[in-house]
């Protein structure tokens, strides 16, 4: 059960039960969650609070290129200087529900249990993407631990049960698929535009790209070896075997 929810504790959602009896999380385990990866370049986020939490938000927004306004009456250095070179936008005070206008998600990271459920509560009423950070029965979706490396992203899940064992995913994974995985993608992205003006049907190129990906030699060992031309040349032998002369 997540930590922020245990019977005895301070009712922190938006049934405010006032002593915490576990009804907001009581089936959270068994809800299938659908997972998707957002396009967010210039459109309008917001972030609620400016704290570490905050500045970890701030930060994953604009490695995705977006649009970033904060909302905190203070906010620690980091941010401050984000929004002194024009990084992000900072309204100096606190959250007011029509701060949600116009906005395509908010993120809310305050210790503030009322402007945490205002926040959920103002932007379910827009119908608008909302995260609530450490709370997940005040979000609409949730931020899955992330390994990113190049084109190459790998979300780790555990419905808010443990992020402990999410960041130990995260780590092991990373060691395992790393830059290797991530070159073979851009090269493997540099023969579609190929595939699809040569190659007739989906099942075409699908033969075509497993190939090489499930090939010998392995294009990934050839790539943790620094030889990337092989990877090359692997590619344009199988270029060549898809339309026989």
């Amino acid at each position: 059960m997540p930590a922020q929810a245990y019977a005895g504790k301070e009712c922190v959602c938006q049934h405010r039960r006032g002593i915490c009896d576990q009804t907001c999380v009581r089936d959270m385990l068994d809800t299938p969650l659908y997972i998707a990866c957002l396009r967010l370049s210039a459109r309008a986020c917001l972030v609620v609070g400016g704290g570490e939490v905050g500045l970890e938000k701030v930060e994953g927004l604009l490695a995705c290129d977006a649009d970033v306004t904060l909302v905190a009456p203070e906010a620690v250095s980091e941010l401050q200087e984000l929004a002194a070179e024009g990084s992000i936008r900072w309204e100096r005070r606190a959250f007011e529900p029509g701060d949600l206008d116009g906005r395509f998600l908010v993120i809310a990271a305050t210790a503030d249990t009322d402007v945490n459920i205002s926040v959920y509560e103002e932007a379910e009423r827009r119908a608008m993407l909302v995260n609530v950070v450490d709370v997940p029965p005040l979000c609409n979706f949730i931020l899955p631990a992330i390994v990113r490396t190049g084109p190459l992203a790998i979300a780790i899940s555990t419905a808010g049960a443990s992020p402990a064992l999410a960041k130990r995913m995260k780590r092991e994974i990373a060691e395992a698929y790393g830059e290797p995985y991530a070159r073979l993608a851009v090269l493997l992205n540099d023969a579609r535009g190929w595939a699809k003006a040569t190659l007739p049907t989906y099942q075409d190129r699908k033969v075509f790209f497993e190939s090489i990906v499930n090939g010998d030699p392995d294009p990934v060992e050839l790539l943790r070896q620094g030889d990337e031309q092989a990877v090359r040349d692997l590619i344009a032998a199988a270029q060549r075997s898809a339309v026989p002369a």
